[in-house]
């Protein structure tokens, strides 16, 4: 089968696309046809070696696919890694069967980045209704499902940060009340001026550095900023505790992996997810869809902010 494989760890260049056998039929598991696989911010910092659990070379990335079981059923996986291939192993208890409508970009955005919208807002920071939701990176996977989300869960105030006038025109369109450019000078005062000059209730932040510090410092009493990644890769500034008692303010960190042993955390928002998006009321931004062989350009467009919604490669092609 052909895959992207990497033998060291770097930036794009080191995604090569092979010839390796096919992945062996193992007991309790699916042998899926893969005919997309989803590419997220993660599999860079994979790729890097710089995710939080260690990458082990040489490696497929990838890890959620959409494809056949050899049963005929057509599902889509969290699979950990070997994605990036024509066939991919998929455990049952993270693979789910999907419903005529959905399309294969679709379902694959609700995975890795559906999910860790889905838990962002309810799990990690309890949305409450009409409190304000701040949403870093507005126009990609996660952000433009967290805004959707928060809109339908009764979210008073929905702030997009993103980079660009096209961007933010994007988040607006999917229900932010306002939005701000995240180049701004003093993004902190810039995203209190969008919530009216009062602070924040939550920030859904995976910058890091200076916009993790001016999220934090636009937060109201009782706030909360759950970081899910450091796209950056620059660090924030350490935190005072009793900085955060000054304000009762509260830092949450957010790995979806911690979601994965406890099926129901999947299953049920999957379920969920996958209902409205057949009914209409959530719609998935599908991106760029890459040749296999262009994975190399995938990276590049995601690191480089060129990209917006769910970028899919497509092992047929």
């Amino acid at each position: 089968m052909r895959a992207i494989q990497i033998t060291e760890f770097g930036g794009p260049e080191v995604l090569e696309l092979v010839d390796l056998p096919d992945p062996e039929p193992a007991e309790g598991f699916h042998l899926v046809d893969v005919t997309a696989a989803g590419v997220n911010y993660a599999d860079t910092h994979q790729v890097e070696n710089t995710y939080l659990s260690e990458s082990q070379l040489p490696m497929v990335p990838g890890s959620e696919v959409v494809g056949t079981t050899q049963e005929g059923r057509r599902i889509a996986s969290l699979v950990g890694t070997g994605g990036y291939a024509e066939k991919a192993l998929a455990f049952p208890d993270l693979s789910f069967d999907l419903p005529e409508g959905v399309s294969d970009a679709q379902a694959l955005a609700l995975m890795v980045q559906g999910l860790s919208a889905w838990h962002l807002l309810r799990t990690s920071s309890h949305l409450a209704p009409g409190e304000t939701v701040v949403v870093h990176a507005a126009a990609g996977g996660v952000g433009t499902l967290a805004i959707q989300l928060a809109k339908v869960w009764g979210a008073g105030r929905i702030i997009g940060v993103a980079s660009s006038p096209d961007k933010r025109e994007l988040a607006a369109s999917l229900g932010a009340d306002a939005t701000v450019d995240a180049g701004a000078e003093d993004l902190k005062s810039a995203m209190l001026e969008a919530n009216g000059g009062a602070p924040v209730d939550i920030v859904l932040e995976m910058v890091g550095g200076p916009t993790f510090d001016a999220s934090l410092g636009a937060l109201a009493p009782f706030g909360r900023l759950v970081t899910f990644g450091m796209a950056g890769r620059t660090p924030p500034s350490p935190i005072d505790a009793g900085s955060l008692l000054q304000r009762s303010r509260g830092v949450i960190g957010f790995w979806l992996v911690h979601c994965l042993g406890k099926p129901a955390m999947v299953k049920e928002p999957m379920a969920e997810m996958l209902s409205m998006v057949a009914a209409g009321t959530l719609t998935p931004i599908v991106g760029a869809t890459y040749p296999l062989a262009d994975a190399r350009k995938a990276h590049e467009d995601l690191r480089s902010r060129r990209s917006t919604g769910k970028l899919v490669l497509d092992p047929r092609s």
